[in-house]
Parts: C-alpha cells; sequence; structure tokens
C-alpha cells in the first residue's frame, strides 16, 4: 500500500471512493457531480487529498480543509472525509490515512486537526480516540442550514 497527495491524474479513483462515500452517508450516486467536485477541489488548493493505492487500485482517501483559529492566531486544518472502500477494511488504512493528515497538519504549522462524525459511527469513533482525538466537551457546535 501506498499513501500520496491526489492530484488530478487520481480524479478517477479519488472520485469513485468520494461517491461510496457520500452513499455510505445516504446521498445517491452522482459520480459525475464528484468527479467535478474533486477536480475544482484539487485545481484550485481548496483542499488537500489524501490517497491509498494498493496495486493501482484506490482503497481510501481523506480530505482536509484549510481553516484558521482567531485566538492563536495560526492555522488549523478540518478533516472533513475519510473512506476506506469496503474490500480494505481492517487492513489499517484508516489509520494510515489518519497519521498522514497529522503529519501534513505538523508539517503545515497547523495548531489543530478536527473532525467530526455520526453518532452511530462506532468504529470510526473508537479508531479516533485511538489516535489521540478527543471529544469536545467545552464547546457546542451549531451549523445553519442554507439548502432551503
Amino acid at each position: 500500500m501506498e499513501i500520496s497527495q491526489a492530484t488530478v491524474e487520481d480524479l478517477e479513483g479519488v472520485s469513485h471512493l468520494f461517491n461510496l462515500y457520500r452513499m455510505f452517508y445516504q446521498q445517491e450516486s452522482d459520480l459525475e457531480g464528484a468527479m467535478t467536485y474533486i477536480k475544482k477541489r484539487i485545481e484550485s488548493k481548496e483542499s488537500v487529498i489524501f490517497v491509498v493505492k494498493d496495486k493501482q487500485c484506490y482503497i481510501g482517501f481523506t480530505q482536509l480543509y484549510p481553516t484558521f483559529s482567531s485566538i492563536s492566531m495560526k492555522r488549523a486544518w478540518i478533516l472533513n472525509d475519510l473512506y476506506v472502500d469496503a474490500k480494505a477494511r481492517k487492513q489499517g488504512v484508516a489509520e494510515m490515512l489518519l497519521h498522514k493528515a497529522r503529519d501534513y497538519a505538523i508539517e503545515t504549522g497547523a495548531i489543530s486537526l478536527s473532525l467530526s462524525t455520526a453518532p452511530d459511527n462506532y468504529s470510526a469513533q473508537k479508531l479516533y480516540e485511538k489516535s489521540g482525538y478527543e471529544r469536545d466537551s467545552q464547546f457546542y457546535h451549531y451549523e445553519l442550514d442554507l439548502a432551503e
């Protein structure tokens, strides 16, 4: 297995995984939309995507979005997406992606790396906590839905 930062050359493989990721969260399949979305993120450098390949087969990815902390006046990263193909689970791929994201955040001088997951995604929660992430008990997070 090898991990690398995705480029436009990885568009098809990453988009396939991204589409599966969205379907995991009960979204309808939209491979064309996934390709358009991922291509724009890569080309405009609006996110950083790491991908894991095994024998040229794309088996996992994570996508980080930049943000900033006003309090510390430093960069921070949001690990927004992490997905491992069902056939490649339980092989350390997600842990590999988490380590790469952490290392990248450190390399870029970030103060933090944050993520969120569904309340019923117990296996992901266990992995995140094993990897040093702590559930936020200091702040409540709110979201304003602008879709309607």
